[in-house]
């Protein structure tokens, strides 16, 4: 009989081995909703119980109390909210429209899953937008002393909350975070019920953070030797929860999500006096070439446009717009053209999968069990019931030996029955 140490010890170090997270980098986003029921703030537990409840179709069970949505994230309650969550994402060209597109997929869903079950009850549901989580990992290859991801996430402390603030907040707003999660980093912040506003945000983050881990380290001196601007009076909190930082309402002297942004009431370190827009223009322009890499030139666009003014920020209305308080019902996606990426080939996987579509490897037939966390998936062997899991880099690479083992047969099928022509005499 093993040790019950031992036993446990072996257990973190298989969670902490590199096969349970992808090799490559990553994002991906989440979003919290309280949810009112009859025009009341309900908790989720208490009205459905789990999710099983409330969406119709069965859902794939994934480690802990969440399931993975039939749109391809997942749904969890957490502390009276209801949470979903997008797949993770292969951070390249066109992820950020990808992240962002897939999140709305997920509240499309539920938002119809909500009006399903509200006819039956005779009652309505409503979605009040909460707050939205920007997850980035962290690549380990790049880690060292001065480079690992709890300096990053202080640094990004630094540089995220003014242009943060302008692209995802509103009046009503208190903070701007950032947590170091081990191999991951995660910017916290309101819901955003703009889309394009979503994917501004989502771009710009991903863009810095893209351009700051290639720099030599991540201590504070970076930021005036790359030009950023600093306001004089900045005094970061600590996170509400976990691990982390924010700036709140009081962290820059006066308070910036009511304050106006136009005008120029930040003093810098180095005595000029700026306003908040003209602090994010700024900051944005060392981080141009990786988001228009990582997006596209619309995208970068937009950006400039709201820091410029040129383009709404939400925080040029006067109050809160009603889109927080109803979240789902309009979508809009066309108040901005933007390009349409394709699915990425970790997103075609999860489809399939979900899909409950059995897979073939060698003489063997698998049929999905399980998600475990993001980048795992357990299946269970027709037959003889045994367990085996895969990865998503593993079924990518598999799905990719069968297409043209299928391409080579449709071809020759398809000479097999094609008619001959006649020759003319």
């Amino acid at each position: 009989m093993k040790d019950r140490r031992t036993e446990r010890d072996t257990h973190r170090l298989r969670l902490r081995t590199p096969s349970a997270t992808p090799p490559r980098a990553v994002i991906g986003l989440e979003a919290e909703f309280n949810l009112f029921v009859n025009g009341r703030r309900r908790r989720p537990e208490k009205v459905f119980g789990d999710p099983s409840r409330l969406v119709r179709r069965r859902m794939i069970p994934r480690t802990g109390k969440s399931f993975q949505l039939p749109a391809g994230g997942a749904i969890y309650f957490d502390t009276g909210v209801i949470e979903v969550a997008t797949p993770i994402v292969e951070l390249e060209p066109g992820c950020c429209y990808r992240a962002t597109r897939l999140l709305w997929e997920q509240i499309r869903y539920l938002r119809k899953e909500l009006d399903h079950w509200g006819r039956r009850h005779k009652c309505q549901c409503t979605l009040q937008g909460f707050s939205a989580h920007y997850n980035f990992s962290f690549p380990t290859a790049r880690k060292s002393k001065l480079r690992n991801a709890t300096k990053l996430a202080y640094l990004l402390a630094h540089i995220l909350p003014v242009p943060v603030i302008l692209l995802a907040t509103n009046r009503q707003s208190s903070a701007v975070g950032v947590r170091p999660r081990g191999n991951r980093l995660e910017v916290t912040v309101d819901f955003t019920p703009d889309p394009a506003l979503m994917l501004a945000t989502t771009a710009f983050i991903a863009g810095a953070m893209e351009t700051l881990l290639r720099w030599e380290n991540f201590g504070l001196k970076q930021l005036g030797r790359h030009g950023l601007p600093r306001i004089t009076r900045f005094h970061l909190r600590k996170h509400s929860s976990r691990r982390g930082w924010r700036v709140t309402a009081d962290s820059l002297g006066r308070n910036p999500f009511v304050s106006n942004i136009n005008e120029p009431l930040w003093r810098l370190r180095d005595g000029r006096t700026l306003s908040l827009r003209s602090i994010a223009a700024e900051t944005l322009r060392p981080f141009r070439q990786r988001i228009r890499q990582i997006s596209d030139s619309s995208t970068l666009e937009h950006i400039a446009a709201v820091f410029a003014g040129d383009a709404r920020s939400l925080l040029d209305f006067e109050k809160r717009p009603d889109g927080y308080d109803d979240v789902g019902h309009g979508i809009d996606w066309g108040r901005r053209r933007m390009r349409r990426w394709p699915r990425s080939k970790y997103e075609k996987i999860i489809h399939r999968v979900i899909a409950r579509e059995p897979m073939r490897i060698g003489q063997k037939r698998y049929q999905v069990a399980r998600m475990n966390g993001w980048y795992e998936i357990e299946f269970r062997e027709v037959g003889t019931k045994r367990r085996r899991t895969f990865n998503l880099d593993e079924l990518v690479r598999l799905a990719a030996a069968r297409k043209p083992a299928r391409s080579v047969s449709r071809k020759r099928n398809s000479a097999k029955k094609a008619p001959r022509r006649k020759r003319l005499n």
